[in-house]
């Protein structure tokens, strides 16, 4: 069970922009400073996030990214349902595999994908910043004047 980047960043940009202090919003500029992604990247994932409901994107002076909804609405394993295209472990079609019509292993596969994602459907956001000034310390988050 391996989430591809695109949600392994959509997830760490939904941490940082609640880590923004009060009235503060994030810019892409600083995700992708913080992980050293591109910019294109980061766009790519700031505007699914945003059509998802899970951001806001501000523009003009003071524009920028801030949470389209609680922390406590924010579901962890839906994020991951959303983000990702493609939750089957394997794909036995593609070249077609003669075990196919007497193989079980694909059931076994997709029930461990979903206890994984059973999992993730525990936690919210909320449930993320538990540490939440360490993640601010770690992410060197200041509040501006």
């Amino acid at each position: 069970m391996r989430l591809t980047r695109y949600t392994d960043y959509a997830l760490r940009t939904l941490i940082q922009a609640a880590l923004m202090p009060q009235g503060q919003r994030l810019s892409v500029a600083e995700i992708t400073e913080t992980y050293d992604i591109s910019r294109s990247h980061v766009m790519k994932i700031v505007q699914r996030l945003g059509q998802l409901g899970y951001l806001k994107n501000v523009r003009g002076k003071g524009g920028g990214i801030e949470l389209g909804m609680p922390t406590n609405q924010i579901n962890i394993g839906q994020v991951v349902r959303d983000m990702e295209a493609n939750l089957q472990v394997i794909d036995c079609s593609t070249p077609a595999c003669k075990l196919s019509p007497g193989c079980t292993l694909k059931g076994v596969l997709a029930e461990a994908m979903s206890a994984f994602i059973g999992v993730l459907d525990r936690y919210t956001l909320e449930d993320l910043l538990t540490n939440k000034q360490e993640l601010i310390q770690l992410l060197e988050i200041e509040e501006t004047a």
